[in-house]
């Protein structure tokens, strides 16, 4: 599946669940006014497409080129209903998407454009660090506009944040393989800047390449 595709649209009919196998997608909904609000990003080792009803609650459209693998909603729910070992898997899978919601409503409701943006950089660092063991260099694939979208923020507050980061030495932006990175220079100021006083990594300093393009 190619980057731009959409996977499926918010009230088709959900007859399929998937399993991203490479690649990342972004999850979003279009609101009255005609904008787009991103509500997740998810990467390999996720599941898309649950839904307690007959239809899609959300947009799904790949953000990278995705390899997904297809299961049909009927024998999903036969496999769930069958095995001892997928029915708690399930429900880990519910709390962590109800987890995410909860963390996305404080996100947008208490902090204000610097929290949002350290806070999306530190749980992105977590995230990926916590699947592939990599905490030196990781990737951020989509772009400025993604970020906005999900921030709920403007295009031109996420490029101004940025550099307010860079002028507080907080995060570098480099040039690595043809591909900006950004380097957390400073983890524990960032997750101070976040609003997450508890959050005080020792870690050396990180690096988040962005395979997306900025817009």
């Amino acid at each position: 599946m190619t980057a731009g595709k959409a996977l499926f649209f918010e009230s088709d009919d959900a007859v399929d669940v998937f399993e991203i196998l490479e690649g990342t997608l972004r999850i979003f909904r279009i609101i009255a006014d005609g904008r787009r609000v991103i509500t997740g990003f998810l990467y390999p080792n996720d599941i898309v497409g649950i839904s307690l009803g007959g239809r899609y609650l959300y947009s799904a459209e790949a953000v990278t080129s995705v390899t997904l693998r297809r299961l049909s909603r009927r024998r999903f729910d036969a496999a769930v209903t069958e095995s001892d070992h997928l029915r708690p898997q399930l429900f880990a899978l519910v709390s962590d998407e109800m987890a995410a919601a909860q963390d996305q409503m404080v996100l947008l409701s208490s902090k204000n454009a610097e929290e949002r943006l350290c806070s999306f950089l530190l749980a992105t660092l977590r995230r990926q660090a916590a699947s592939s063991g990599n905490r030196t260099t990781l990737e951020l694939p989509m772009g400025r506009q993604d970020i906005a979208d999900y921030l709920g923020l403007t295009i031109e507050t996420v490029s101004r944040t940025m550099t307010k980061l860079i002028g507080k030495g907080a995060i570098q932006i480099d040039g690595v393989a043809a591909r900006n990175a950004i380097t957390i220079c400073r983890p524990v100021l960032l997750a101070q800047m976040a609003g997450d006083e508890d959050d005080r990594s020792r870690e050396p300093r990180l690096t988040i390449v962005r395979g997306g393009r900025s817009h």
